[in-house]
């Protein structure tokens, strides 16, 4: 089969105005970016402010391998069968990483003849938006140690300045580092590290930040960035964006990011790619004013959360729907059989080798085990009271015997149905059977919002409902860091906020080595970091990175320009 990249260079791409066109979108509210590209004014919000809405359908996913299990993939070609069977259908995805991509996870951007295109601008750069809030976020970190440079007039602990540097890349040699080296000229010594730009603050803000006018959230967007809290006094006061008089240049520069970019899928149905937070350090969900506008446009709006369903889908119904008011009427979840086969434990995945040859032989015992994961997943979607429908990403070397223990797992565990998915290899086409029954499913659902705690718990409280309802685990140990950081927020006032857990995406513990459903086992928090401007507690458990490492091949190896001027290696 042709790489992703070959068949992005083939497709039938409309101009971008042809495809805001299928949505109804009035010129006057399109920001052209080139000819496939396009930002929408906010402006069209308060102009379509009374339209209803669509059905809102959430693609998640089991526990993933490192090799991923088609969830973004899934989500575009669900838009694409859905607009085949006569739905006006639109996609919301979040924006690629350059870490990942040039790492070795590759782009956001699905693949195969399920994918965004053209594929190179979906992936790189993407009108600028994760440039734009790098430079808000360093902007902010360099306000900070200016304050403190300057006479420390707000009274800044140096040791207890939380914000860190960010930068789009994968650069494990930047996690821990020490500035201000040189003598006095050159600012005083600390240590401090970078995160990864999507692990910034100020990327969950953006996709969080609501509003039903453009002005409106313009100004929670501004509110939002002022509200961070940057640092703590040394008599243990909290510091934020507007203490530091950051947050109306970071606004300011942030300002255009607010706006969804619009372009299309092979199929050239529309798709919304706005903001990039990661599901496995942040909440890990697009934006909510992209699908405030995809849901007054569309029929049916399908958006996706990042890993499975303990992390961006979780994440999704207790922090992103407290901030919209939205609710979803289906949740979709992504399985593979050779994810649940590796569920067992038995076999290693690692990317860019083959797989074991006896992961891929005829085995439903071991789909049968593997499936506890698909099974406590099920379990984890039905908790917030939405039907579930399992789609089964399917390669060409599956068995029938071996799809029917999948379909068997799925109804068991109180799915409405699972449906086989080749949209990776049909596009659209294949993805009917799984269009069909989301529809039935969704229009008989009655879904009302079902969180899984009620803010005003304690935070080790609403962290052991977390981690007991949704991960498995009996209990939680913190470190005795960790407990003075939750005693001191809840001091600070932050104590109502919802919990977004910073663990390994490859199971649904802490721990990256435990497959399937571990139950019976101490989940670790050894660090707790509170993100007020986004609104959540930002727990780290494990050994869990905001900054990710290369490997020892990583993709930036392979990709390049070839002799006729166009990219390889890519995807």
């Amino acid at each position: 089969m042709k790489t992703s990249l070959q068949i992005a260079s083939e497709a039938h791409i409309e101009p971008i105005s042809a495809v805001a066109g299928q949505l109804g979108i009035p010129e006057e509210y399109i920001e052209y970016h080139g000819r496939t590209k396009a930002k929408v004014d906010l402006n069209l919000l308060d102009a379509y402010r009374d339209r209803p809405l669509g059905k809102y359908i959430l693609v998640t996913a089991i526990t993933p391998t490192p090799l991923g299990e088609g969830k973004t993939t899934t989500t575009i070609g669900l838009g694409m069968a859905l607009n085949r069977i006569g739905k006006r259908a639109t996609v919301a995805l979040r924006q690629s990483s350059l870490g990942p991509a040039f790492g070795i996870k590759g782009g956001g951007a699905g693949g195969g003849y399920a994918q965004v295109v053209p594929l190179e601008e979906s992936i790189v750069h993407l009108n600028g938006d994760i440039h734009a809030i790098q430079q808000a976020h360093n902007q902010v970190a360099a306000l900070v140690d200016n304050s403190w440079y300057h006479g420390n007039p707000l009274n800044i602990d140096p040791d207890r300045i939380l914000i860190r540097r960010a930068m789009d890349v994968n650069d494990r040699f930047l996690r821990n580092i020490t500035i201000g080296l040189g003598g006095d000229k050159h600012g005083f010594p600390r240590d401090t590290g970078f995160d990864m730009t999507v692990a910034s603050e100020l990327m969950a803000i953006l996709a969080l930040a609501t509003g039903s006018t453009a002005v409106e959230s313009i100004k929670s967007l501004r509110a939002r960035i002022g509200q961070m809290v940057v640092a703590f006094t040394k008599d243990g006061k909290p510091v934020t964006a507007d203490d530091v008089r950051a947050a109306g240049a970071a606004t300011v520069l942030m300002r255009e990011t607010l706006k969804p970019n619009l372009m299309q899928t092979i199929e050239n149905t529309p798709a919304f790619i706005h903001a990039g937070p990661f599901a496995n350090i942040a909440h890990g969900n697009s934006s909510i004013v992209a699908d405030q506008i995809a849901l007054r446009l569309s029929d049916y709006v399908v958006t996706e959360a990042g890993f499975g369903m303990d992390m961006g889908g979780e994440k999704f119904f207790d922090i992103k729907c407290r901030a919209s008011g939205l609710w979803p009427s289906v949740a979709v979840v992504v399985a593979t059989i050779r994810a649940l086969k590796s569920h067992t434990g038995k076999y290693t995945m690692t990317p860019g080798k083959p797989l074991p040859p006896a992961l891929l032989a005829e085995n439903p015992d071991d789909v049968l085990v593997g499936g506890a994961n698909l099974r406590a997943q099920i379990a984890n979607a039905r908790a917030f009271g939405v039907p579930v429908i399992v789609a089964l990403n399917a390669y060409p070397d599956d068995y029938a015997s071996e799809i029917e223990v999948v379909r068997q797992i799925a109804r068991e565990a109180g799915a409405e149905d699972m449906a086989v998915s080749t949209v990776f290899a049909e596009g659209g086409a294949g993805g009917i059977e799984l269009a069909q029954k989301v529809v039935a499913a969704a229009e008989r659902s009655q879904a009302r919002p079902r969180f899984l705690y009620p803010l005003d718990m304690p935070i080790k409280d609403k962290i052991h409902t977390l981690t007991t309802r949704i991960y498995g685990a009996a209990g939680v140990s913190y470190t005795e860091q960790a407990s003075e950081q939750i005693a001191a927020f809840e001091a600070n006032g932050f104590g109502k906020l919802p919990i977004c857990m910073a663990k390994t995406h490859l199971s649904l513990s802490h721990d990256s080595k435990l497959k399937g459903a571990p139950t019976g086992y101490t989940f670790h928090v050894r660090e707790v970091r509170a993100s007020v401007g986004a609104g959540f507690i930002y727990p780290l458990a494990g050994d869990m990175m905001t900054m990710p490492g290369l490997g020892a091949n990583p993709a930036a190896h392979t990709i390049d320009i070839d002799e006729n001027g166009n990219t390889v290696g890519l995807f």
